[in-house]
């Protein structure tokens, strides 16, 4: 099965940019429906942006124009460019597959995790 680790987190002000990279082993994420989701203390975990085999995309209506998801199959590395981040984008950002080429969903629902990457806007 694959294994997901996150990086690119970290602090940033009010309107900058940020690239997650999540990068995958053990199995190529061409197979799987890949997607982020973030969470915040005391609340749930929300799907913010969702990529299926053929590149089709979903996004939530709060990143939308302002993220983008991507992945490179030869670097088996899912990204998520965040641009015009806000302060309510604050949350630590997870990497997420499931092992179907085509989400069941928006977004996977979540077969495999990545251990997460913080993300500061202020």
């Amino acid at each position: 099965h694959v294994q997901l680790v996150e990086s690119g987190g970290g602090s940033v002000q009010v309107g900058g940019p940020l690239r997650l990279s999540c990068v995958a082993s053990g199995d190529t994420i061409s197979r799987y429906c890949m997607g982020w989701f973030r969470q915040i203390p005391d609340k749930e975990r929300e799907g913010v942006a969702g990529i299926e085999s053929d590149g089709s995309t979903s996004y939530a209506d709060s990143v939308k124009g302002r993220f983008t998801v991507s992945q490179d199959s030869a670097k088996n590395i899912l990204y998520l460019q965040m641009n015009s981040l806000k302060p309510e984008d604050s949350a630590t950002y997870y990497c997420a597959a499931d092992k179907d080429t085509f989400c069941r969903g928006a977004y996977p629902t979540g077969d495999y995790w990545g251990q997460g990457t913080q993300v500061t806007v202020s």
